[in-house]
C-alpha cells in the first residue's frame, strides 16, 4: 500500500523557519513529481512548490526566494524561511506514483498545519 507521510509542521513566529518532509512509502516502482500545496481557511488550495524526478523545481511567486524544495529519492523536503503570517495554512504533499502491479496515480498526504504568528 502506497502512502505519503508528512511531518514538520508547527507554530513559528514571523521571520522564522520550518522544514516539512514528505516521504513516499510502500511497494513503489517510481515516484515522479512531488508537490506541496497549501490551503488557508476560506481560500482555494494553491500549489506552493514542485520537484520533478530529475530534481527540476517550480515555485509559486509568493514563496520564491523564501522556500526551497529538494528531494532525496522518494522523499521531498520543503525548507521555509522568512515565514509570514500569510503563509499560515494546511500544507499537503502530493505525488505522481507508480506502484507495483498498478498504474501511475495521484497520491496525497494527510496534511500538516503551519501557523505563523505576527
Amino acid at each position: 500500500q502506497v502512502q505519503l507521510l508528512e511531518s514538520g509542521g508547527g507554530l513559528v513566529q514571523a521571520g522564522g523557519s520550518l522544514r516539512l518532509s514528505c516521504a513516499a512509502s510502500g511497494s513503489i516502482v517510481r515516484v515522479d513529481a512531488i508537490r506541496w500545496y497549501r490551503q488557508a481557511p476560506g481560500k482555494q488550495r494553491e500549489l506552493v512548490a514542485e520537484v520533478t524526478n530529475g530534481s527540476g523545481t517550480n515555485y509559486a511567486d509568493s514563496v520564491k526566494g523564501r522556500f526551497t524544495i529538494s528531494r532525496q529519492r522518494n522523499t521531498a523536503y520543503l525548507q521555509m524561511n522568512s515565514l509570514k503570517p500569510e503563509d499560515t495554512a494546511v500544507y499537503s504533499c502530493n505525488a505522481d506514483i507508480t506502484p507495483w502491479h498498478s498504474r501511475r496515480a495521484d497520491y496525497w498526504g494527510q496534511g500538516t498545519q503551519v501557523t505563523v504568528s505576527a
